[in-house]
């Protein structure tokens, strides 16, 4: 397995600035993936991607082994050939999606079987296999473990065995992965909201050597103060010489806490599923554009935002064309929540640079206190 080179250009008590290497590009971090659901970033070319600041997207496991089908797409060439992304690209494992979205799921200790909720065709899905369909058909270049999701609250006792399974599934994953010199795959922290659950995962995890390490079981529903509460549990047991990932996460506010703990890598359905609701995130907080008040608002969406879609159309616009139902407004819209989304990220990477980030650190998140946290849900 390559363990990709990954560099902390610059530190603000625990936030970091970083680069991690990848034989396709370097991701400059803390970096926030998009998320291509079923190769695509919905409503938005993959040029516009880029444009928008993504060193890496992420792509859905469990979407694409049942449509098109993992095989056909390692047949057309991979799926950055597939879906014309060019720059790095980190799949999930599929576990998230079979226990949020799949019918009749019957897990046990070699994996998992369920049913499609498309069709309701019986799929299983194991450690080897979920590696088999994310490195050699998908062809990412960063992998996921399969883990065990688990519901929140969770009991101690659901908890421990979830945690002690993702170990066992973590192990598998890595036999599985073996050795690749372009190519590399992150393991999971699980534990639920258990302090001491959370270090003996972490510390599990740890000594199996991955190229990288995921905290799982947030954005569940446990809220902001018990997924920082999490973090802070957690990623003291981490190593510093390796890029650290939250899954699911989130709104602004949260990433914004989750790199004040130290947090490197993020990825969220948010910026395309608001903007296909008629919602912008903005410096000032969220806006709904369905609004009658914006109905001869002459502003953009945000000027502050160097993107076409930020500045170059009227709120009222905007509003015309959900009223209208109109295509155009959800692809204008997301465009500019994943600008929006990459430029906070951006301004975050300067503010640790530069000595900032606490005071940027404050006034976002005073302006942003009323957002806090949100479930994580399939796109």
């Amino acid at each position: 397995m390559a363990d990709f080179e990954f560099s902390i250009d610059a530190t603000s008590s625990n936030a970091r600035r970083g680069v991690l290497k990848t034989p396709r590009g370097d991701i400059q971090t803390p970096a926030f993936m998009p998320v291509g659901t079923a190769g695509t970033v919905k409503a938005l070319y993959m040029d516009q991607v880029r444009d928008a600041g993504a060193d890496i997207i992420l792509g859905n496991t469990y979407h694409l082994m049942l449509r098109p089908g993992a095989e056909r797409v390692e047949k057309l060439g991979g799926l950055h050939k597939f879906s014309g992304w060019s720059g790095p690209m980190l799949t999930d494992s599929g576990g998230f999606q079979v226990w949020s979205l799949a019918q009749l799921r019957k897990m046990d200790p070699d994996g998992v079987t369920f049913r499609s909720h498309i069709d309701g065709s019986e799929h299983r899905l194991t450690p080897a296999r979920s590696i088999e369909i994310q490195a050699d058909l998908l062809g990412a270049d960063i992998s996921m473990q399969l883990d065990e999701c688990t519901d929140f609250p969770a009991s101690r006792e659901e908890a421990e065995r979830s945690l002690e399974l993702s170990l066992d599934w973590g192990e598998r994953s890595l036999d599985a992965f073996g050795d690749r010199s372009n190519q590399t795959l992150f393991g999971i922290v699980q534990g639920s909201n258990y302090a001491d659950l959370r270090q003996r995962s972490a510390e599990g995890v740890v000594s199996q050597q991955f190229g990288g390490y995921a905290i799982g079981g947030l954005a569940v529903g446990e809220g902001h103060e018990q997924m920082c509460e999490t973090l802070d549990w957690t990623a003291p047991y981490l190593p510093a010489d390796r890029p650290r990932y939250v899954m699911g996460v989130g709104k602004p506010v949260d990433l914004v806490e989750c790199v004040a703990r130290g947090v490197d890598m993020f990825d969220c359905v948010l910026p395309t599923r608001s903007g296909r609701h008629g919602q912008a995130w903005t410096w000032d907080g969220p806006i709904n554009l369905k609004n009658a008040k914006f109905a001869e608002d002459e502003h953009p969406v945000d000027e502050a935002i160097d993107c076409p879609a930020s500045r170059d159309y009227s709120r009222a616009y905007l509003h015309h064309l959900f009223k209208a139902g109109e295509y155009l407004g959800p692809m204008i819209l997301s465009w500019h929540n994943t600008a929006f989304f990459q430029t906070l990220m951006a301004s975050l990477r300067t503010a640790i640079s530069d000595g900032s980030f606490p005071v940027l650190r404050s006034e976002l998140s005073a302006r942003w206190a009323s957002t806090k946290s949100a479930p994580r849900t399939p796109d």
